[in-house]
């Protein structure tokens, strides 16, 4: 029996670099950055000041001011993206059925605006004083349950969080749902809210983020030999996808079909890749023998590419594992040297970056690689856009806990 084709048929985004597909898009073609000085809080205390903060955001355009106050920021971001995505599709709710139209969106780390707030007023004024939303509000599945509330869907509803992978494994598990006929049409993706004091503070405890304060435009910089760690960032990636015969029978647009997806652990470290890039590996070579594909048939990578010196290697060292010979043939590229790291929404941004070059033609470059590291030695597509014909592309999402996760998308061309 052939397994339903699953598509992608509209997409919503809200990044550091604009709201909206089609200015997110023309700035990462033309190779701009959304990384500023942090504006939302007071920085002068911490070593990394700077993040992808989207400050033309505000929730009350897109939804219900009374329904809006009852939602975290990364709530709002899901609520209102998978709005443009289901605009975008041209989907007709009261036309859908809705017990077979479903929701399925990673978060990495859900409503941390709110658990601060609330945090705040408890050691200030007493437990009495915490909000009753409190937990409704940070919970990391409510980003999903306000889609299916807002827009009234009662299919398959699931949350995941694997970290840095989150998004990239919720639009795999929603391609597996309706590839075994249990939803016709789900809203996936991502969406992140945590350019906050506390978070921005763990992340640089750790050392994992950059300090390039006085050039925040330049501070990520994937794969280049100058690189000292990711840049903090916000926003969402929605797509709607559907059953190829869901999405003809209503007439709708096509960017992309989705047509492999693989999994794997590093089993290694709560936080560092396994250096051998074994996982990386493992979550590829499965991507490829899920979608019948051989190396060679792959033209076009959106790299995890987070530009840490750890993360950048190994994922250079497992792609050409993966690929062989055939890697120096691939153009790869890290979208978040332009965007920074949505870290659970990631994959959900870079899942529509991926549908957008299999559409129109059009390879977002990898900017800041100014320095080239003997260890990152192939073609990541540097500084400058670049045009081409791309029939198949891998998206690659790898989160702490050693979780991954590769999607592979593939041009559509017809039944």
């Amino acid at each position: 029996m052939l397994r339903p084709r699953v598509v992608i048929t509209g997409m919503g985004v809200i990044t550091p670099l604009g709201i909206g597909l089609e200015s997110c898009w023309s700035a990462l073609i033309a190779g701009r950055s959304g990384i500023r000085k942090i504006q939302s809080f007071h920085t002068s205390k911490f070593k990394t000041q700077i993040a992808g903060e989207v400050p033309e955001f505000e929730a009350t355009n897109y939804i219900e001011r009374k329904e809006a106050r009852r939602m975290d920021r990364y709530a709002q971001f899901a609520v209102a993206g998978a709005g443009m995505a289901i605009e975008d599709a041209g989907l007709e709710l009261t036309r859908v059925r809705r017990e077979r139209a479903g929701v399925i969106v990673g978060s990495g780390i859900g409503g941390i605006h709110t658990f601060e707030d609330q945090a705040r007023v408890l050691m200030e004024r007493g437990p009495d004083r915490v909000s009753p939303l409190f937990v409704p509000m940070m919970i990391g599945n409510m980003a999903a349950g306000q889609i299916a509330l807002t827009y009234g869907l009662c299919g398959p509803n699931t949350t995941v969080v694997t970290a840095c992978a989150s998004s990239n494994h919720a639009i795999g598990d929603a391609f597996r749902v309706i590839e075994r006929g249990d939803a016709d049409l789900i809203i996936t993706g991502g969406t992140e809210a945590s350019v906050t004091p506390l978070a921005l503070a763990g992340f640089c405890a750790m050392k994992a983020t950059s300090a390039r304060n006085e050039e925040p435009e330049k501070a990520s910089r994937p794969f280049d030999a100058q690189r000292d760690g990711f840049v903090m960032s916000e926003g969402c990636g929605i797509l709607v996808v559907e059953s190829l015969e869901h999405a003809l029978d209503r007439g709708a647009r096509i960017y992309a079909e989705i047509i492999g997806y693989g999994t794997s652990c590093d089993a290694y470290h709560i936080t560092a890749p396994d250096p051998e890039g074994k996982g990386a590996a493992l979550c590829m070579q499965a991507a490829l023998k899920d979608a019948g594909l051989e190396p060679g048939d792959v033209d076009y990578i959106n790299a995890h590419g987070t530009s840490t010196s750890l993360n950048d290697r190994v994922e250079t060292l497992a792609i050409k594992k993966v690929f062989g010979p055939a890697a120096a043939d691939l153009a790869i590229s890290s979208t978040k040297s332009m965007t920074g790291h949505l870290l659970g929404a990631a994959g959900g941004l870079e899942g529509v970056v991926c549908s957008l070059v299999l559409q129109r033609g059009i390879i977002p470059p990898t900017v800041n690689y100014e320095n080239p590291d003997p260890e990152c030695d192939l073609d990541y597509v540097p500084n400058v856009s670049r045009k081409a014909e791309v029939g198949v592309c891998l998206s690659n999402g790898f989160g702490f806990g050693g979780h991954n996760a590769t999607l592979v998308f593939q041009r559509y061309g017809g039944e």
